[in-house]
């Protein structure tokens, strides 16, 4: 049996290249219970970028308390995405956890995870997203309990946002959010269009906004933002990828 086992190749003549990824690693945190967030990013995803997932414990209820709670797995989280060191970007896939933990500690616990990526947030994202639109005064549309909400309002407002209004569908479960049809989320969110708004915002990653949100800003004749759409933008650019990409609305299209 031995005999069958042949030296490997010197070091020196094994031929490498950067590998499938050379443009950019983008790392995410999902909830446990997300069903939505993966497939957006993996349909938008660049050639040459590569995306990489890991889940943080969480059950199918989504509080401020439930979410707060996430605080303490994201560092843990991180640290599994590509441990070699490699990764470029990492965010914290969850609107609503995101600034109910607020930005500042989800960064510090992503960047003791993952200490040579760039940290970031899905409502990081969105005020991004929503400032590159010069969009100031928004209306929302969300899937979430009014406890949520209240915390959503309260933290773009300190953003320096204008919020004019705010709407939910009193949904507790991710596993609900997922089964909301495009259609309705199309017609929910322009339904809470205001003839004031800069821009309509709809919330949540766990929505299937990205398969309408083009559709919802033709129809508004404005800016539409919705949390994925959002994420990706702010994850590439944070990279370095500044590819447009068309059919999800003008901020990945044009900016």
């Amino acid at each position: 049996m031995k005999d069958c086992l042949l030296p490997a190749p010197a070091a020196q003549t094994i031929r490498f290249d950067a590998g499938r990824h050379a443009r950019a690693k983008l790392g995410f945190v999902l909830l446990a219970t997300e069903q939505t967030v993966q497939d957006d990013v993996v349909a938008l995803r660049p050639p040459g970028v590569g995306v990489h997932f890991a889940r943080a414990a969480i059950a199918d209820s989504i509080t401020n308390a439930s979410l707060a709670a996430q605080a303490e797995l994201l560092a843990d989280c991180a640290a599994t995405l590509l441990p070699d060191g490699s990764l470029d970007v990492v965010c914290y896939a969850c609107t609503s956890g995101s600034l109910v933990i607020g930005e500042e500690r989800v960064f510090a616990e992503l960047k003791r995870g993952s200490p040579g990526a760039t940290p970031t947030s899905l409502i990081s994202g969105v005020i991004r997203a929503l400032r590159a639109l010069d969009a100031r005064r928004i209306t929302i549309a969300t899937p979430y309990l009014d406890e949520v909400n209240q915390r959503e309002v309260e933290y773009l407002e300190a953003a320096g946002f204008e919020v004019l209004s705010i709407r939910g569908l009193n949904l507790e479960r991710d596993s609900d959010m997922v089964r909301v049809t495009p259609d309705y989320i199309a017609e929910f969110a322009l339904a809470q269009d205001h003839v004031d708004a800069d821009a309509i915002f709809v919330s949540c990653g766990a929505l299937r906004t990205l398969d309408v949100i083009g559709e919802i800003e033709r129809r508004a004749g404005k800016p539409a933002v919705c949390s994925n759409q959002a994420m990706i933008w702010d994850c590439l650019r944070l990279a370095g990828i500044d590819d447009r990409i068309e059919g999800y609305g003008r901020l990945l299209a044009t900016l």
